[in-house]
């Protein structure tokens, strides 16, 4: 795609970054982002809360504010229900109302397959973006969610996931990221290099992303990286067809020291909906941003660093990390 020759936008999709960002005259830039699927779990309420979570996810990621919402939808002429629809609507507003985000309106048409979503626009300091390119050798990574929600919804549709592992999955996706956000963008100035939001392409394949945009290598110790209770035990056998893409478009580029047990790995590009927060951070600034998300309830952990450019090219490295 040819670039924009404005110079009012910031952040376009050059750098699959996870939201535009275009400068005003004065004050704060504007970011906008656009995310719909298709049902992961049964009740039509979470589903709702799910898809907003997820959308008003990449603002947040930009270190954005989320302000306004418009809802896309997509239903089966003969199903499923008004009551149904209703209630996909109002689970999507219950998480909107939490994150002070207003619902303008929307836009709804005929399909085969019900699916649901939002457009969601943002305001963010423009001297304060947090993007995929920036990430700086000696950085520390953290993620504030536990991985494994592609699996277990896998699961789930062939009887396959607990109970726990589902109130789990369903526990982390319709949870905001929020409060993860006000802690990186609450941080001094250059202490937060660069951050993403882990969603389709898995851990791994968002990583790549910022290895590949900030010109550098992430390392990421497996043994570190937090799972779902359950996640690891569905493996492999349960990866959804995205996960499977992911390792197939991603894997070139990533490097082990050892061998890696294949469910675990399958977890790392297994597709995440309304994942976590994975952040670069400055090494002197890591302990205190992982204790103020501790206490603001979030699960962060640190699972890794960045390195220089691998001379053979590799993108990640999955190895130990003392």
């Amino acid at each position: 795609m040819p670039r924009s020759d404005d110079d009012r936008v910031l952040i376009d999709f050059r750098t699959s970054d996870d939201a535009g960002v275009y400068r005003w005259e004065s004050g704060p830039a504007l970011v906008q982002t656009v995310d719909f699927f298709t049902p992961i779990v049964d009740d039509p309420f979470v589903y709702g809360q799910i898809a907003a979570a997820n959308a008003l996810s990449d603002v947040y990621a930009m270190g954005g504010r989320p302000l306004t919402a418009l809802a896309i939808a997509a239903f089966p002429a003969d199903e499923p229900g008004d009551v149904v629809i209703r209630q996909i609507f109002l689970g999507g507003l219950d998480k909107l109302r939490e994150a002070g985000v207003a619902l303008l309106g929307g836009h709804t048409v005929r399909d085969q397959e019900i699916k649901f979503g939002y457009a969601v626009t943002g305001a963010v300091d423009p001297a304060r973006v947090l993007a995929n390119a920036g990430a700086q050798a000696g950085d520390a990574l953290l993620l504030t969610k536990r991985l494994g929600t592609g699996l277990i919804a896998t699961a789930l549709k062939f009887g396959r996931a607990t109970e726990h592992a589902i109130a789990a999955a369903i526990d982390s996706m319709t949870t905001l990221n929020r409060r993860a956000a006000d802690v990186l963008i609450g941080a001094k100035p250059g202490i937060v290099h660069a951050c993403t939001d882990v969603t389709g392409f898995g851990l791994i394949g968002h990583a790549s992303e910022v290895a590949a945009a900030s010109g550098c290598t992430i390392r990421i110790d497996p043994r570190r990286v937090p799972l779902l209770d359950g996640a690891l035990t569905l493996g492999r056998k349960n990866l959804p067809g995205g996960g499977k893409t992911n390792e197939s478009h991603f894997g070139g580029r990533v490097r082990t020291d050892s061998v890696i047990d294949s469910d675990l790995l399958a977890v790392l590009y297994d597709p995440q909906t309304s994942g976590g927060l994975f952040a670069a951070v400055a090494r002197e600034g890591a302990a205190g941003l992982l204790q103020r998300m501790q206490s603001a309830g979030v699960e962060a952990v640190e699972i890794g660093e960045v390195r220089p450019s691998a001379p053979d090219g590799a993108l990640i490295e999955l190895c130990g990390i003392n």
